[in-house]
């Protein structure tokens, strides 16, 4: 009997029954993320916030590449990444709403959650703040000589900023276990990438580290699995970092005091046609019917963990500055 489509293109990388999860996964980021630029627009959210809209296929295939006990250091347009990384969603909502039942009861928020015990080390408000931090996590895991291997996720900005050389080349000569995963969805807040790039991928810096450089379609999920699954095990077996770009698109702003004069329109519906969500549904040979019921499913969980939220008390103004370092 002939191979479906679904399993010539899946067969080998994930179960069907696997991907569908991912989607719906994928469908619960965009849903959590529109409903957080909802709360924010009624003043439900204090700060700002950072949405990754029209990049979900760059977490969902990621996230399941790993193993449990592999570590993520996560940026601040990371809500998909935690979601995927086996994030609790009233937990993730509560803490997006600084409350205290939140991962880190109210106090990081949306760009500073976290979740140790997941070996989630957290998000960063920092441009390229985690990327020196990916090299002492990898030098840890190599002192301890177990084969566990860290994801560190950035933007392109981040590229262009010092602790980005530094750190990649730390980690090629150390040999370090780590997948630096670049998130070129085409602009550092309102630089254009071939403003800020003289060339034409930035996977390939890799070369001048001494590192095997990749570049992918980022909206494409069995793509990122993928390049993920082939630097982890690289990684594992004492080979060292791999610098991955995926190619993307934010639907939105930088954050949600960017008005967008640096784009057109007509670009970002050009986006828009290659959406992930429903490039991986079609894919996948999902129906309308069972989409609205994944679509149905989402709504009704983010409802759900609003709930929650919006019940749990808010931190006790004496215990204010636990956990906070400086």
């Amino acid at each position: 009997m002939p191979e479906s489509k679904q399993e010539k293109l899946i067969g080998g990388v994930l179960e069907e029954s696997r991907a569908k999860e991912l989607l719906a996964k994928m469908v619960l980021t965009r849903t959590f993320e529109e409903n957080a630029e909802e709360m924010f627009t009624l003043g439900k959210v204090h700060g700002t916030m950072h949405l990754s809209i029209g990049q979900e296929a760059i977490a969902a295939g990621a996230g399941p590449a790993l193993r449990k006990d592999d570590y993520l250091l996560n940026t601040h347009r990371g809500h998909g990444h935690f979601l995927m990384w086996g994030g609790d969603l009233n937990r993730m909502m509560a803490e997006f709403l600084g409350k205290e039942t939140g991962y880190c009861r109210g106090r990081g928020g949306s760009m500073h959650i976290a979740d140790v015990e997941s070996n989630n080390l957290g998000a960063q408000g920092i441009v390229a703040g985690n990327l020196p931090i990916s090299v002492g996590v990898g030098l840890s895991i190599k002192m301890r000589k177990t084969d566990q291997v860290v994801l560190t996720l950035f933007g392109d900005g981040a590229a262009n900023e010092g602790a980005f050389h530094e750190s990649l080349n730390m980690a090629a000569i150390w040999n370090l276990p780590i997948i630096y995963l670049c998130e070129n969805n085409q602009y550092a807040m309102s630089m254009a990438f071939e403003k800020a790039f003289k060339i034409e991928q930035i996977s390939d810096r890799a070369g001048a580290y001494g590192m095997p450089g990749v570049t992918i379609d980022g909206n494409d999920v069995i793509a990122v699995f993928k390049a993920v699954q082939a630097a982890a095990k690289r990684a594992r077996e004492g080979n060292g970092p791999t610098l991955i770009e995926a190619i993307t698109y934010r639907y939105r702003g930088h954050s949600k005091s960017d008005r967008q004069l640096y784009r057109t329109r007509e670009e970002v519906k050009s986006w828009m046609e290659k959406d992930p969500i429903q490039r991986f549904a079609k894919l996948l040979d999902v129906s309308e019917e069972e989409f609205k019921k994944i679509e149905a499913q989402a709504k009704e969980d983010i409802r759900k963990a609003v709930e929650f939220s919006e019940a749990s008390p808010e931190p006790d103004l004496a215990t204010i500055l636990e956990g906070i370092y400086a």
